[in-house]
């Protein structure tokens, strides 16, 4: 039986000289403690040298890949087919494709498994000619180009030079800042006009650097850093300054500070000018879409180009966004529609109604180039400015949808309103990203015990109400029953007086038919006899 054995620094073809002792798998390490008995059990037949590291990569690829490299096709068919006895292959897939190609028979077993580690463990005496050195130096060069090779590595893409220089960027503008509101604070004191006067802060700290106390600004030229009015409106404003007296201790400190800005500022752009070559370097389809500060953000958020490759383009539009997102999903509304790529150019001269959907494309096309750039072996941006100009053409198209030439009455009746930009100022509210409570817990105990109060005084004053409006409606019940009681009264009166009247008249009905005046009557004969008399 053959062995077939890989090494960095070649192919080595063994002989099996006893072929019974391999029958005993876990007894056969101990075949292999010395290079004199390994040499009883395998010996040498056929080694096959690499010529360079570029040979030896590219026959260990093949080989993970599945496929025979010529090299080793040529030693099997010289040494194998001539001697016709089976193969021993460390890997099953490999076997089957010599099987395949050369018609060989293959053996992959356990057995297989313990001799190869027992040849592994003795081979600077079953290979002679190796030097253990040299064998050592093309293992290490092999596994390095290896390494690169499956990774799709270079020694110029280096990602993470490009996460510590925006990192760095980012510290250094929020540095800056407080150095710079110190500054004018602390001068302020003695010359508060120069504050309003110079907006830019760069020139600020250059007029403090070279003039320092307001007094040496009438005979001080400021030419090189400022343009004459603004030189003279300086001059005028320091001779009627309402600002303190400070003393030469003070100024010095102030000019301190002045000299530390300076420094910070030149070296932020210094950093900003190696980014822009390391981002071109790596990535230059990236930038050439989102640009490098948007790109460098992006590979910075995902933590490498490899990371951000992986990513779907859903996931890198709304990148950096994932706290809007998930207070979005908590509380069921809109989710958000871009995150670290609003910042890029494309995106921010869109019309607000369009925001959305170009950064959804532009997501699109950034991915494609994130990949290209991850993956592909060319560094040229042609990529990159193919797709920025569809985009564009795209962004136009949506921005000139529905404004069409008309002629005619038709200009009458059109209404070009609605497609013109109206610039919406938006204010962001910085509530919903604070995770503090709006008030203290004594606040929140006093604030729920007063409305305890209130509550409980509504539900006393409810109560009163209820109370005199059954007194008033006991007092109408009342009336009603004393009005009652009386009209019963007067009824009874009415009756008895009828039945008084009728009394007479029953009694008077015996007599004779003969009429009797009635005293009403008596009563009006009387009046004109009175008159006649």
């Amino acid at each position: 039986m053959l062995v077939l054995f890989e090494t960095s620094v070649g192919y080595a073809i063994f002989k099996v000289l006893n072929e019974k002792k391999l029958q005993e798998v876990d007894s056969l390490w101990k075949e292999f403690e010395t290079p004199e008995k390994a040499n009883k059990i395998v010996k040498l037949k056929h080694f096959e040298k690499f010529q360079d590291t570029a040979e030896a990569l590219a026959a260990f690829t093949a080989l993970m890949e599945g496929k025979i490299n010529k090299q080793l096709k040529k030693v099997l068919k010289k040494i194998v087919k001539e001697a016709h006895e089976p193969l021993a292959v460390a890997d099953a897939k490999l076997g089957g494709v010599i099987k395949e190609k050369l018609n060989l028979s293959c053996i992959h077993s356990p057995i297989v498994n313990e001799l190869m580690r027992g040849i592994r463990s003795q081979m600077d005496g079953l290979i002679p000619g190796v030097e253990p050195r040299e064998m050592a130096a093309m293992c290490l060069g092999l596994a390095h180009s290896l390494s690169r090779y499956r990774l799709k590595f270079s020694a110029d893409k280096v990602d993470t030079m490009i996460v510590q220089a925006i990192s760095l960027l980012d510290d250094l503008d929020k540095e800056l800042n407080n150095y710079i509101m110190r500054c004018r604070e602390w001068y302020g004191w003695h010359f508060p006009e120069l504050g309003k006067i110079i907006s830019d802060n760069l020139t600020y700290c250059k007029c403090l650097q070279k003039v320092g106390d307001r007094k040496n600004y009438a005979s001080a030229t400021l030419s090189e850093l400022l343009p004459e009015e603004v030189e003279a409106e300086v001059k005028a404003a320091a001779e009627i300054s309402m600002g303190t007296e400070v003393s030469e201790e003070d100024i010095c400190n102030i000019l301190h500070l002045c000299t530390q800005v300076i420094e910070i500022s030149e070296y932020r752009t210094q950093l900003y000018e190696y980014l822009q070559n390391r981002m071109m370097a790596i990535a230059p389809n990236v930038t050439v879409m989102v640009g490098e500060l948007v790109g460098a953000r992006l590979i910075a958020h995902a933590g490498s180009l490899l990371n951000l490759a992986k990513h779907a383009a859903s996931t890198v539009q709304i990148l950096g966004a994932e706290k809007a997102l998930f207070r979005a999903l908590k509380s069921r509304r809109d989710t958000p529609k871009y995150g670290l790529i609003y910042h890029a150019s494309l995106v921010g001269q869109t019309s607000p109604k369009h925001k959305g959907k170009i950064s959804r494309m532009l997501a699109a096309k950034t991915v494609l180039a994130i990949r290209y750039d991850a993956f592909g072996e060319d560094s040229s941006s042609a990529m990159g400015v193919e797709n920025r100009a569809k985009l564009e053409a795209r962004l136009r198209s949506l921005e000139d949808r529905g404004i069409r030439k008309i002629s005619g009455t038709g200009k009458a009746l059109a209404k070009t309103e609605k497609y013109e930009h109206k610039s919406e100022v938006k204010t962001y509210d910085p509530s919903g990203d604070s995770t503090l409570p709006t008030c203290s817990k004594k606040r929140k105990l006093e604030q729920t015990n007063k409305e305890d109060e209130v509550i409980e005084k509504k539900a006393k004053k409810s109560k009163i109400k209820i109370k005199v409006k059954e007194e008033e409606e006991e007092e109408e019940e009342k009336v009603i029953v004393v009005e009652e009681e009386t009209s019963v009264k007067k009824k009874k009166k009415k009756d008895k007086k009828k039945h008084i009247k009728e009394e007479p008249v029953s009694e008077e009905e015996p007599c004779t038919s003969t009429a009797v005046p009635s005293p009403e009557k008596k009563k009006k004969k009387k009046k004109k006899k009175d008159t006649e008399d």
